[in-house]
């Protein structure tokens, strides 16, 4: 049986923690400044700044090779501040949505649709469920669907005309 021993950091890797140290000790204020002068937040700013240079550090032999570190800071914390503020959004739009009192579910369609609907391709399906169904506006059923707006549009508008062909009486066919 052998026994695993920890060894203590090589010299390498504290050299690597003291690089890490020094870059952060001259570059942390100076992103934490600019990115809350660009988005007008110092709070959201300083905790962006945070992650980002957490990041770093856990990637920091990743990061410390690239041609600007601090570049690759600022990319993180950026992305950072945008996640934050789409989540707040959506968290927003949820508490909008819950203030309007409860909604019951829309009717059960009739069987001929549903049908109809199942003919449709998994996009326009996708697509006719989150606009119709879940009563979400184009512009929200792009985002969900990770398509832009115009796509969104052009696969619902297709939808639509051809469930209209689906449901058309035989004989106007």
């Amino acid at each position: 049986m052998t026994t695993v021993r920890s060894e203590a950091p090589t010299a390498s890797a504290q050299a690597d923690r003291g690089d890490f140290a020094t870059w952060y000790g001259l570059e942390h204020s100076r992103v934490c400044a600019t990115l809350g002068l660009a988005i007008g937040d110092r709070g959201l700013a300083e905790e962006a700044t945070a992650e980002a240079f957490a990041r770093a550090l856990a990637a920091w032999p990743h990061v410390s090779a690239k041609a600007s570190p601090t570049a690759w800071v600022y990319t993180v914390a950026l992305n950072e501040v945008r996640s934050r503020l789409r989540r707040l959004r959506l968290e927003r739009r949820h508490t909008a949505r819950q203030r309007l009192g409860y909604h019951p579910p829309p009717p059960d369609p009739d069987p001929q649709l549903w049908a109809a609907v199942a003919q449709l391709p998994p996009r326009a399906r996708q697509a006719i469920a989150l606009r119709y169904v879940a009563d979400l506006s184009e512009a929200e059923v792009a985002e969900a669907m990770g398509i832009s707006r115009g796509t969104a549009a052009a696969t619902l508008s297709k939808a639509r005309k051809r469930l209209a062909d689906l449901l058309a009486p035989r004989s106007a066919r």
